[in-house]
C-alpha cells in the first residue's frame, strides 16, 4: 500500500498528509501534470523529435497570434526578454530561454490550446540524449538573432513576418538535429525586418 501511495503521490494524484488529520487526499492535477503524462506516453510509444516536429506549426501560429496581442504587460515582458536573450551565452541558458520565450509567445497568443501544445512539445525534447542545441558559438549567435527577429516582428505587430521567422527558426533547429533543410530561407541577416 505504501508503494502504491508513493507512486500516486509522485504523479500528483494524491497528497499524503501526516499527523492527527493525516491520510490520503485527492489532488487536483495541473497542466504540468498533464504534460508529463503526455510526454511519458509519447516516450513509451517511441516518438522521436523528428515526429514531434509537426507541432512546429503551432509555434508558428503562436508567434503570429502573439503579434496581435494588445496586453501591454505581456508586450513589456517580451521587450525585457529580448534584452535578456542577448545576455544568454551558455547552451543550457539558451535552451531554458528558448522554452520560456516560445512559452511567452504562446501566452501572448491568448489560446490555451496553443499554450499546452507548446509547453508539451518544448518539454519533450529538452533532455533527449545526443541532442546538443546551441553547443557552439555559431548556433548560439543564430539563436539570439532568431529570438530578436521573432520578438521584433511580434512587437511591430507583423503576424506574417513573426510566423515566417518562427518557421525559419524551426527549420534551422531541424537542420541542427539532423532534419529539415533551412537553406530555402537564406541567411537571417538578409531578411528585412
Amino acid at each position: 500500500m505504501k508503494q502504491a501511495a508513493k507512486i500516486a503521490e509522485s504523479e500528483r494524484m494524491i497528497s499524503v498528509r501526516r499527523g492527527i488529520r493525516g491520510g490520503f487526499y485527492a489532488a487536483r492535477p495541473n497542466v504540468n501534470d498533464s504534460i508529463r503524462a503526455i510526454n511519458r506516453y509519447l516516450r513509451l510509444r517511441g516518438v522521436t523529435l523528428r515526429e514531434l516536429a509537426v507541432t512546429g506549426a503551432i509555434s508558428e501560429e503562436a508567434a503570429g497570434f502573439a503579434a496581435q496581442c494588445d496586453d501591454a504587460g505581456l508586450r513589456t515582458q517580451l521587450k525585457a526578454m529580448l534584452v535578456e536573450a542577448r545576455e544568454c551565452i551558455a547552451p543550457r541558458a539558451l535552451l531554458d530561454f528558448d522554452t520560456r520565450f516560445v512559452g511567452h509567445l504562446a501566452v501572448m497568443s491568448g489560446n490555451p490550446v496553443i499554450e499546452v501544445i507548446v509547453a508539451m512539445s518544448y518539454s519533450f525534447g529538452r533532455d533527449e540524449q545526443g541532442i546538443y542545441l546551441y553547443a557552439n558559438e555559431e548556433q548560439q549567435a543564430v539563436a539570439r538573432e532568431h529570438f530578436d527577429a521573432i520578438g521584433q516582428a511580434v512587437l511591430k505587430r507583423d503576424s506574417e513576418l513573426a510566423r515566417f521567422m518562427m518557421r525559419r527558426r524551426l527549420a534551422v533547429i531541424g537542420e541542427w538535429i539532423g532534419g529539415a533543410d533551412a537553406s530555402q530561407f537564406g541567411p537571417i541577416n538578409q531578411l528585412e525586418i
